[in-house]
Formats: C-alpha cells, sequence, structure tokens
C-alpha cells in the first residue's frame, strides 16, 4: 500500500511539472517569443547548444531555457553592447541540435564575450531588424 502512494505522490509531481513547461513554453510562444539556440562559450569544443524562447523586451534580448523551472530570463543581451561579428550554416550534428533551416549568429558583448545564436530565417530577420534599430540619438552598428 505504502509504495502504490509513493508512486502516486511521483507520478502527480511530474504532471505538475509537465504542465508547468507546456504552459511556460506556450505563454512566452504567444507574448512574441521565438525558438532561438544559444551557445556560449563558443570557442570551446566541448560547449554544446541550449534549446530555448527569446523574447524582444525594449532594449534587451531576453532568452528563456526550455528545460528551467525558472520564471525570468535564463539570459539577457543589450542591444547598445551586443555586435554580429559572423554568419554561418550549421556544421555536421549542430544541424540537429538547433532550429530546423537555422543560421549560426556569432557575436561578441562586453559583458558575455563571444557567443553564437541559431535561429531559423523569420527570427533571424526580426533580430537582426531588432539589433539594427536604436532610439533617435543612438547609433547601432551595423548588424548584418
Amino acid at each position: 500500500m505504502e509504495i502504490a502512494v509513493v508512486i502516486l505522490v511521483l507520478l502527480l509531481g511530474l504532471i505538475v511539472i509537465a504542465a508547468w513547461y507546456v504552459l511556460r513554453w506556450v505563454r512566452m510562444r504567444r507574448n512574441g517569443g521565438v525558438s532561438v539556440a544559444l551557445r556560449w562559450n563558443p570557442d570551446n569544443v566541448r560547449s554544446g547548444w541550449h534549446l530555448g524562447i527569446g523574447r524582444y523586451e525594449g532594449e534587451v534580448f531576453a532568452w528563456y531555457r526550455v528545460w528551467s523551472l525558472r520564471t525570468g530570463p535564463d539570459r539577457v543581451f543589450d542591444r547598445a553592447r551586443l555586435v554580429v561579428v559572423g554568419r554561418r550554416d550549421p556544421a555536421g550534428t549542430e544541424a540537429y541540435a538547433v532550429p530546423g533551416d537555422s543560421t549560426v549568429l556569432r557575436c561578441e558583448s562586453e559583458r558575455t564575450g563571444p557567443i553564437e545564436f541559431a535561429m531559423g530565417p523569420g527570427a533571424l530577420t526580426g533580430f537582426l531588424s531588432w539589433l539594427e534599430s536604436a532610439p533617435p540619438g543612438h547609433r547601432i552598428p551595423r548588424a548584418s
């Protein structure tokens, strides 16, 4: 009898966690989120891709990791400090770890150092447009 109760509690816990992930994912997608894979420290051969949702929040690009229970963003990138330094197609097995038909952007930031974003064509166009736009009086370097 005790084993059945423990199993039932574990199953209920897993259902609650799964529901949390689904609701979080749907909410972020509805509020303008785009699928973006992120790789920090790309010069390290062992660094891997992390799937997530990116959202434009004024002057920052907030990135939320898919498998996270955090309510806030996991990484935040300031538009004024982010510069695109390269663009490439995914290579080898990397194509399986990023969203379909992705382009990889290598960016540099004073705060985070080199970082790579992988996103599909629609998300890429939106990201580059957001990066190049700026309020009057601010100068942002060209991203493309």
